[in-house]
């Protein structure tokens, strides 16, 4: 029997942003409030199409976080997790769901679940990777 992932908010900061391609699809209609927040300790890159979070002491990225409707989580948490490539326990090769502390704009750290960039592409970005300017995408 799977356990379930503690019922955290989502902290998202690419396609699944509102208004992004990803958001209407993946949580449209199955969230209850969104607001801008910060992460602290991460620095986005592009992707091909899409931003990579990794992990770095010094930087931020704004983004929203995103409360899910209670009857809708587990399905929610679990497309989220195929959308990002996560297997069993939210590990993967493309990104990891973790719990981190994310900043809502209305003051008191959150408890969140964010996708960051898995180990292997983390290391091939800080590498060659291009940093998204400002912490923001999309950017611009």
């Amino acid at each position: 029997m799977a356990v379930e992932p503690e019922r955290l908010p989502v902290f998202v900061y690419g396609t699944l942003r509102p208004g992004q391609v990803n958001h209407r699809h993946y949580l449209g209609g199955r969230t209850v409030a969104a607001e801008p927040a910060r992460l602290r300790g991460a620095v986005l890159y592009e992707g091909p199409g899409y931003p990579y979070a990794v992990a770095e002491p010094d930087g931020e990225i704004r983004g929203e976080l995103v409360f899910v409707e209670p009857g809708a989580y587990t399905a929610v948490l679990a497309s989220l997790d195929e959308l990002e490539g996560c297997g069993p326990g939210g590990a993967g090769e493309m990104y990891v769901r973790v719990r981190r502390q994310v900043l809502p704009e209305g003051g008191g750290a959150v408890g969140a679940w964010v996708y960051l960039a898995a180990d292997a592409t983390a290391r091939r970005l800080r590498a060659v990777g291009t940093r998204v300017a400002g912490g923001s995408w999309p950017h611009g």
